[in-house]
């Protein structure tokens, strides 16, 4: 076995290696959105516009997508065709370019974000204890039972959209009819600060992960360059 050869059976490994990994991220990124489906659906009513598009559905898509990437990197190691190695290239090299375009513009529009989703949240308070609207209710009730908040800045949204005559039970201390008039038995701080905190507090684990992905991309993106160039140097030196 020639060096060139030497060279790509070592670029062949290494570039599988990678592959398995980011498709095992994959794997781990879709049975994140699964966990957050099943054990936070009961918060996806909250949103009336975007129902659909939660944090769960978000994941599971990108899981779904790197299994995909990862597998097609696997294939195209394995096989050494310069057709796979190149189309492979290509869409991660798009993905990380989306990676980067939708990060940025996130950071430069968060402000615009928040003011949208606050927004987007008191819409649903309008409908809140409506027949037709019961898991919108039943999420916010445990939205402020179990982070201890009343309403989305604060309870007076609830005021605003009652004409003042009181707040649900789910914004007391201790569920009563009798705490809509008290106000010193009130949660006081907003939701969605509390939620937002939360989130922060737990997205290093999120950011962790992410970190890894990226440098497993750089790297696949990297070896999988080389590996095309080696094999056409291969078989340029055989033909």
């Amino acid at each position: 076995m020639g060096p060139t050869q030497r060279c790509l059976l070592c670029l062949k490994v290494e570039l599988f290696i990678f592959n398995l990994i980011f498709w095992l991220g994959g794997c781990g990124a879709l049975g994140v959105g699964l966990w957050l489906a099943l054990s936070q659906g009961r918060f996806s009513a909250l949103s009336l516009s975007l129902p659909s598009l939660g944090v769960a559905g978000l994941v599971m898509a990108a899981g779904a997508v790197v299994m995909a990437v990862g597998f097609l990197g696997c294939l195209g190691a394995a096989t050494e065709q310069r057709c796979l190695l190149l189309t492979f290239f290509v869409v991660l090299l798009t993905i990380v370019l989306l990676e980067l375009s939708g990060g940025l513009a996130f950071y430069a529009c968060r402000g615009q974000f928040d003011r949208y989703a606050q927004a987007d949240l008191k819409s649903g308070l309008r409908r809140y204890g409506a027949p037709e609207e019961p898991a919108l209710t039943q999420a916010w009730d445990t939205v402020q039972t179990e982070f201890r908040c009343c309403g989305v800045q604060n309870y007076t949204d609830w005021f605003e959209l009652r004409n003042g005559t009181g707040l649900p039970e789910s914004c007391c201390l201790e569920h009563g009819a009798a705490c809509s008039g008290l106000a010193a038995a009130w949660w006081r701080e907003p939701c969605y600060e509390k939620v937002k905190s939360w989130v922060g507090e737990n997205v290093w684990a999120m950011g962790i992960f992410a970190a890894c992905i990226a440098v497993v991309q750089v790297l696949g993106l990297v070896s999988s360059m080389l590996m095309y160039c080696q094999v056409l140097k291969v078989e340029k030196y055989y033909h």
